[in-house]
């Protein structure tokens, strides 16, 4: 008897496309060959727009640090949750969408299948940073004016754990592991599905010294 009758099995090979709903799918590494130009646009439009904990409505600060890019940003403060072509910190308009973001986001998009007449033209991107211990509770992005169009939500650096629900907040959400590189989309059908992320563990990247300790998420929207 070899101590090869007792290795782990070799993990099995990750899909292309992972369906997650009939509008919904996680393209797994879909991001990586963005990457090298993902992660200087990010620290140059967080130079401009920093990152900052928002105050929910109710009063609650938030856990993960946000800021925006693109003609419109989302915000929120004791007065509610809305988009602004301002930064409220600065008065200035949020930082222009970059190339390497908006190329990802509508290939994203269409290989998950909303390619549509036009594309995937989003106009606000929402850039979350994860430290260990931030999490974002079950929500639905409603805020958008119309809700045609899909999300389309990029992981880079540490792994995360994103809940799915369903069109109600009771409903169970499916646990779907993220790492560096994954694309999750949803639209159609799904597009007002409950969803959002376990507090991080942390297991740094290998891009730490680019990332540090910290998840970073790109959400796209078709906001105005």
């Amino acid at each position: 008897m070899t101590l090869a009758l007792f290795d782990d099995p070799p993990p099995e090979p990750r899909k292309a496309r992972e369906a997650l709903g009939p509008g919904a799918c996680m393209l797994p590494g879909f991001a990586l060959p963005f990457v090298d130009e993902l992660l200087p646009a990010i620290e140059a439009l967080t130079a401009r727009a920093p990152f900052r904990h928002l105050v929910t409505p109710g009063g609650f600060t938030m856990s993960v640090a946000l800021t925006n890019c693109g003609a419109l940003g989302w915000t929120s403060d004791r007065h509610g949750y809305r988009y602004s072509a301002t930064d409220p910190a600065s008065g200035l308009p949020w930082p222009p969408m970059p190339d390497p973001f908006m190329r990802l986001a509508r290939e994203a998009a269409a290989a998950a299948g909303f390619s549509g007449v036009s594309g995937f033209a989003p106009d606000a991107c929402l850039v979350n940073r994860y430290a260990p211990g931030a999490r974002l509770s079950l929500h639905q992005d409603k805020d958008e004016r119309d809700h045609g169009a899909p999300i389309v939500s990029v992981s880079l650096g540490m792994p995360a754990t994103f809940l799915f629900g369903g069109l109600a907040r009771t409903d169970k959400p499916a646990r779907v592991p993220l790492v560096h590189g994954d694309v999750v989309v949803w639209g159609g059908p799904d597009r007002l599905r409950f969803h959002g992320v376990l507090p991080l563990k942390d297991q740094p990247h290998p891009l730490a010294s680019q990332l540090g300790a910290t998840r970073i998420n790109l959400t796209f929207r078709k906001a105005g």
